[in-house]
């Protein structure tokens, strides 16, 4: 995009799970004075959209499919994502992750059902020991309510970069050979597999350690939401923010 008037730039937001549901609308393009910062801008949004005070501070921000703090200076065209955290909170703004030597290793979103043996064999290599495979289902239950079925949603370009950079700290941390996980989006009835994660190594606490890791991660980082339908209801999963690193952005007084 360009600049919408001499004194204004024009930026692309999208909203994500809850916070698309309190907007009403998933992407829209806002007008912002020169050199405005993301506080700036989510201010403005406010005044547009006050159902977003629902969530107090808890909203998290993306910048081009990178998470982004407060004072980050926008420009015109940038593409500016709102949504509530994921399963845990979010990490520290994070860069794009380097090209891996270990060709091995995959990271991959899906709409198609996961087969967790066929995600377990494209890490089995004979220089290892030991295969860990991690498959996360659909529940039927959940503290005393009936499941219907899920859905997932990803912001799909950051979530690959995420899921990447995960992937490059696992394989930096732990004395692993390769890691693969694929994660899948829509609507999933219970019992199918949401997450698939496999390490191998060359002994097994190592992908013991690196699979249960790589899980915690994922739910802390990785911009993927799930939603539980019930029987009677539904109702976004959202994680805490890590008060270490969440977003400070002052709510306009009542």
């Amino acid at each position: 995009m360009v600049e919408s008037l001499e004194n204004e730039i024009t930026v692309n937001v999208l909203f994500f799970g809850a916070a698309r549901d309190a907007v009403g609308q998933s992407e829209i393009e806002l007008a912002l004075p020169p050199a405005s910062t993301l506080e700036f801008a989510f201010k403005r949004l406010l005044e547009r959209f006050p159902d977003l005070n629902r969530f107090g501070r808890s909203l998290l921000f993306a910048v081009n499919q990178e998470y982004a703090t407060p004072d980050r200076i926008l420009a015109a065209g940038n593409e500016l994502a709102l949504f509530p955290p994921v399963s845990g909170g979010h990490s520290e703004t994070s860069k794009a992750p380097e090209p891996s030597a270990r060709k091995q290793s995959f990271f991959e979103l899906t709409t198609a059902p996961i087969e967790v043996g066929a995600v377990a064999r494209r890490v089995v290599l004979p220089e290892c020991g030991a295969t860990v495979t991690l498959d996360g289902y659909a529940r039927e239950w959940t503290r005393g309510r009936r499941t219907l079925y899920l859905v997932y949603e990803a912001y799909e370009p950051m979530a690959q970069r995420e899921l990447e950079r995960l992937g490059q700290q696992a394989l930096a941390r732990f004395d692993i050979a390769h890691i693969g996980i694929v994660h899948r989006t829509g609507k999933l009835e219970i019992g199918e597999t949401s997450v698939a994660i496999a390490v191998s190594a060359p002994h097994r606490r190592a992908a013991f350690e690196a699979c249960e890791w790589a899980i915690r991660e994922l739910k802390r980082t990785v911009p993927i939401w799930k939603k539980e339908v019930f029987e009677d209801g539904e109702v976004w999963v959202e994680g805490e923010a890590d008060r270490a690193t969440e977003n400070d952005i002052s709510q306009p007084q009542s």
